[in-house]
Parts: structure tokens; sequence; C-alpha cells
């Protein structure tokens, strides 16, 4: 009888689904457009939420989505950290801890997925293009609207999870004195992921109006990425971008 993975597993198979397509975007010359892509995307976003990042309660949680899940880093060295300590997550803390570090594999996986296949189609599209026609063009070429809709579900399980774990003071206390083990152990870039999530959703509160307005605001771009007029909607995305400076 077959039984359904465990969360180290799901972790190491999601990083090694992006280990691998780190490796193809650089085997077949496509890492320059695949950064290129994310920047734009990281405008857009900084634009998007400009109101939160300026907002006391909202700016520490906003920031942790935009900089560890969607920023435009290198995230070799702390993939390489989740996935080698995996099952001792899931050995030495609550299941909710683990279930988060599943959800940002996930993430993480799924939007390397995305990006890697849009920059694929960028490449192919004339130079000349404005960048948000350019990109609402290989958005289309992309399709994939089911991986669009898991990526906001996961992100709403994430964040709801941070809110939640955050009341454990217990598992608070717990991350702060792993500081000093986790750096002579090579996990400092783990500790740093997990302690920022904390912080910001501890200063957060109640997540869901924060989390609600994510899920709108990304499902209307996507709507309007699919579905608005090609004209139309490289204006809205340019005027966006133009906010973004």
């Amino acid at each position: 009888m077959s039984q359904n993975p465990s969360a180290a597993d799901l972790i190491r198979t999601h990083l090694a689904r992006v280990e691998q397509l780190r490796h193809e975007a650089t085997a077949a010359g496509w890492q320059s457009a695949v950064d290129e892509v994310k920047r734009l995307q990281a405008r857009r976003f900084r634009a998007t939420y400009s109101d939160f990042l300026r907002h006391a309660r909202y700016a520490p949680a906003t920031h942790f989505f935009l900089t560890e899940l969607y920023g435009v880093h290198d995230f070799v060295e702390r993939d390489a950290q989740f996935s080698r300590i995996a099952g001792a997550l899931e050995r030495l803390f609550p299941e909710a801890v683990a279930q988060l570090a599943v959800d940002l594999a996930e993430t993480h996986a799924l939007t390397e997925v995305l990006d890697q296949t849009l920059a694929s189609h960028w490449l192919t599209l004339e130079t000349s293009l404005p960048p948000a026609t350019r990109y609402i063009m290989s958005w289309r070429l992309t399709g994939s609207l089911s991986s669009r809709e898991r990526q906001l579900s996961v992100i709403q399980h994430m964040g709801l999870e941070l809110q939640r774990l955050t009341r454990m003071k217990s598992l608070r206390l717990g991350l702060r004195m792993m500081r000093n083990p986790a750096r002579l152990a090579g996990l400092d870039a783990l500790q740093h992921f997990l302690e920022t999530g904390f912080d910001a959703f501890s200063s957060l509160g109640d997540a869901r109006p924060f989390l609600d307005t994510i899920n709108e605001r990304e499902s209307r771009w996507v709507a309007a990425f699919f579905d608005l007029p090609l004209d139309e909607c490289s204006a809205a995305l340019s005027m966006e971008l133009a906010n973004s400076n």
C-alpha cells in the first residue's frame, strides 16, 4: 500500500526541481532572460503593493513576500540548507513548521518553472517591443492558469500558517535560541528566512485582510494578463511599472 510522501520528501523533490531548472537555464543560455523577467515582476509587485510598503502594520510582511519569495536573489544557499535538513525539520519542529517549508519549496518550484518558461518565450520576441507588451505576450504563450492559481493558493496557506505559528511563543523563543547553532552549522540563510517570516507576521495581527488583498490584486492581474486586449493590458502594466520607480 503506497504512503503519502513525507514533508522531507516533498521539500527535497521541489528543491531538486529548482536546481534542475537552474542548470537548464544556464545550459540553454536563458539565465539573463530569466533575470530580466524577475526584475520586471519585482517592479510590478513593488508598484502593486506600494501602499502596503508604506503601511507600518503591513510593510514587514510585504517586504518578506517580495524579498524572500519573489525577490531577484540567488537562493542557492538557502535551498541547499532547506534540502539538507529537511528530515530534521520534520523530526524536531511542529508539523506546521515542516509544512511551512513544504509551502516555500513548492512556491519556489512553481515560480521557477513559470519564470523559466516565460523567459524562453521572452527570448523569441522582438527586443524592440515595449517591455510590458513583451512580458504579456510571453505570459500568454506560457499559459498555465492552473499553476498561477496554485501559486496564490499556496501563498494564502503559507501566510495563515505563519500567523498561527507566531502565536506559539515557545517556538519563537526556540528560533532565537537556534541562532548560534544555526550559524555554526551553516544554516544561517534558513534561520534568517524563518525569523524574518515570524517577525513580519507577529507584527501583522490578523493576516486575513492582508492575504485577501493579495489574492484579490493578483487574481485581477492574472485575469488581465490572460484576457484583457493586448494594447489595453500593456498600457495598464506600463503605467504600473512606471509607478515602481
